[in-house]
């Protein structure tokens, strides 16, 4: 049996095929049209998917949307009746768009999917899931456990923002929620918003700002913007907020109540922001530990999965992972939106059509998320000789791994293009710009010559799966990146008198371990374990520069720069390493020097997208 999972018309549209209950693909619609976070149908990543199972629409039985355009519509009715009078000019510019792509938004799908095939009939093949529900399905079916709780945190669906489910078997039953507009997510925009970045995309950033600032305004914020229970559900204060019926997340009274106004972009970012990122990073903290205790008390069982844009706070995870209160937790990689249209096809073949689940007997059924296109040799060679790249082929693995790895231990930045593309908003060895994390100076490089991005962001270390307690304070599967550890005390260097005395962004420079290039400002890492069944080159890449070096660790961040999506195909690659510092590139068994390039070829990739 086929099935075609989608999610679109919001952020971050993406398509997925199950086939008999085993993810075949799974891909989002940025990588193709080079659109970050294209919210539009996912034509290219439908074709993608039914190409790499070998058919087409006419052999798929369900195609299954991942959440309920109705209720989405009756929520945004609801919500401006609510709040009413205010809020109408913007309710009177969104009612036409509203119209067209809520209320008829079936319609918009069956023309879509006509288009691929004419012969398209939504009778009894298309099938909508409620949103929390496909992000449910897709963190319990493809892990590891036979019963979990399932934990679901976002902004908004059609009315959940936080959903409890128990997954056991071939069923997944929501039995708690927290309904808009009391969301965790949206705070965490909210302030997203209020220091200068873009909502749904800059949240990382936050993240990664937190560690330079002290949690000085988190009480503040537990006071005034949002109640928390002991067991960790919440309630938001309205009156600071504006996203229900305006075009903006915070308002007037949210910016007075810290004393300062919504930053611009442009603006410098000083020791106050980096206090706010450090607020509601506790404060997100708070809510989820406080929710991950008691619903370990309530179920007494073992096991957490977690879905969302929420599960993406790696930092947040790390935390739940040592307090202790579920022995295992498993992160659905794609968390966010994209992983929904994975989770409305395995909902559907489990729990509509009633299919047994089979829980994989190696780790999780995600295949180390490597579920987009894969591109074989001659293919590489075709489209890199077409794009007018100069490259040496070197067809001996042991002489490619030691190519690369001496040209790490010089330094360079490495892009590495190998096997298929990576399913989620993390790159896992497969579209990934590889550093050696030794290096003091190679974060700062890296951020500022390659990705073109704030200087203050980090960078994840890889790490072979079997030395990673031997670096981090972690001794189990981290595949996905998502969950974040310290290096190990011995690893570690203690900071000077004056180095301590250092306030936020000067304290970039100061050098924490033997990986520096990898540890955060607060000794932390965001780790990636490797694993030889998943992915055999990068694991031998790790392995060869472990032999050579004795660090069996390796820089990772996507195959990008700022506000452009991760690389798909070879020429997305090409024109990557032409358009940056990226010294080296391997793409395949393709060896490609910039020197050796046609300085004519080189582009001007710093104002090629949008920044984010």
């Amino acid at each position: 049996m086929q099935i075609l999972g989608v999610s679109a018309y919001y952020h971050d549209s993406a398509a997925a095929l199950v086939e008999d209950g085993r993810i075949v693909a799974a891909a989002q619609e940025e990588r193709f049209t080079r659109v970050k976070h294209d919210a539009n149908f996912p034509q290219r990543a439908v074709e993608y998917c039914l190409r790499e199972a070998g058919v087409g629409l006419a052999d798929v039985d369900l195609v299954v949307f991942y959440e309920k355009p109705f209720l989405k519509f009756e929520r945004l009715l609801e919500t401006y009746v609510a709040f009413a009078p205010r809020g109408w000019r913007s309710f009177t510019k969104a009612i036409p768009l509203w119209l067209r792509e809520k209320l008829f938004q079936k319609n918009m799908l069956v023309t879509e999917l006509r288009a691929l095939d004419p012969r398209f009939s939504p009778q009894d093949r298309l099938l909508f899931t409620e949103h929390h529900q496909s992000h449910a399905a897709s963190a319990f079916f493809p892990s590891p456990f036979e019963e979990a709780v399932v934990l679901t945190m976002d902004g908004v669906g059609e009315w959940a923002t936080t959903s409890v489910a128990i997954g056991k078997g071939d069923t997944v039953e929501t039995v708690r929620e927290i309904h808009f507009p009391h969301s965790l997510g949206l705070l965490y925009s909210a302030l997203t918003y209020y220091l200068g970045f873009r909502v749904n995309s800059g949240e990382y950033k936050v993240m990664g700002l937190a560690p330079y600032g002290e949690p000085k305004y988190a009480d503040l914020m537990l006071e005034h913007l949002i109640e928390v229970k002991t067991d960790g559900s919440f309630r938001m204060d309205q009156s600071y907020f504006d996203y229900c019926t305006g075009l903006t997340m915070t308002n007037g009274k949210f910016s007075d109540l810290f004393g300062a106004p919504v930053r611009s972009p442009e603006d410098r970012l000083t020791p106050f922001h980096m206090d706010m990122a450090a607020s509601v990073q506790a404060v997100t903290e708070e809510v989820v530990l406080r929710t991950t205790r008691t619903l370990s008390a309530e179920t007494s069982l073992d096991n957490l999965c977690l879905a969302g844009g929420v599960a993406l706070n790696c930092v947040a995870n790390g935390k739940v992972l040592r307090d202790g209160a579920f022995k295992n937790i498993w992160v659905q990689p794609a968390a966010g939106d994209a992983g929904g249209a994975l989770g409305a096809a395995l909902a559907a073949y489990h729990m509509h059509v009633g299919r047994p689940r089979k829980v994989s007997a190696s780790g999780d059924a995600m295949r180390g998320s490597y579920l987009g296109p894969a591109f074989g040799q001659g293919d590489i060679e075709r489209r890199l000789s077409d794009a007018g790249a100069t490259f040496t082929v070197i067809k001996d693995e042991d002489e490619l791994l030691a190519a690369t790895v001496q040209a790490l231990k010089e330094e360079k930045a490495v892009g590495w293009f190998q096997g298929r593309m990576e399913f989620g908003p993390r790159a896992l060895g497969a579209r990934s710009i590889l550093g050696d994390p030794r290096s003091p100076a190679m974060q700062r490089t890296l951020n500022l010559k390659v990705k073109y991005r704030e200087s203050f962001r980090p960078f994840a270390p890889s790490v072979l799966r079997e030395d990673v307690a031997e670096w981090f304070e972690l001794d189990g599967d981290s595949p996905y990146m998502l969950l974040v550890a310290d290096v190990k005390k011995e690893r570690q260097r203690a900071m000077s008198a004056e180095e301590r005395t250092l306030f936020g962004i000067d304290k970039l420079n100061v050098a924490r371990s033997d990986i520096p290039a990898v540890t955060h400002v607060d000794y932390s890492a965001r780790v990636q374990t490797v694993h030889a069944e998943t992915h055999p080159r990068y694991h031998a890449l790790l392995a060869k520069f472990k032999e050579e070096t004795g660090c069996p660790v390796v820089l990772n961040t996507s195959f990008n720069v700022r506000g452009e999506p991760i690389v798909c195909t070879p020429e997305d690659a090409f024109r990557c390493f032409m358009g940056t510092e990226i010294e080296v590139l391997v793409a395949g068994n393709c060896f490609l020097r910039k020197e050796d390039q046609n300085p004519a070829l080189k582009l001007d990739y710093k104002n090629s997208f949008k920044l984010d």
